[in-house]
């Protein structure tokens, strides 16, 4: 295995990563985001008004995007076991 290969392989590892967890954290960013507006207009502050909603938001968003993340975990696992094998040889 060459340093080019390790390295191309980690810099695809931290993207796929980033990738899949990014809907997620949008999710949470977004809710988080509109709930704290909310708070702020009515001067609500309770700390644990938020959690409830960032919890549903990233559940859905999770259901919403798992067909796509198991898509690209699975072609990222492919393309990694065919490059390793390349190497092997």
């Amino acid at each position: 295995m060459t340093p080019e290969f390790i390295t191309g392989f980690f810099f695809e590892a931290i993207k796929t990563a980033i990738l899949l967890a990014a809907p997620m954290l949008l999710a949470g960013l977004a809710v988080g985001l509109l709930v704290s507006i909310f708070q702020a207009t009515t001067s609500i502050n309770e700390m644990t008004m938020t959690f409830i909603p960032k919890m549903l938001a990233v559940a859905c968003a999770l259901l919403l995007f798992l067909p796509w993340m198991v898509q690209t975990m699975v072609t990222f696992t492919q393309n990694l076991l065919n490059n390793i094998v390349i190497y092997i040889r």
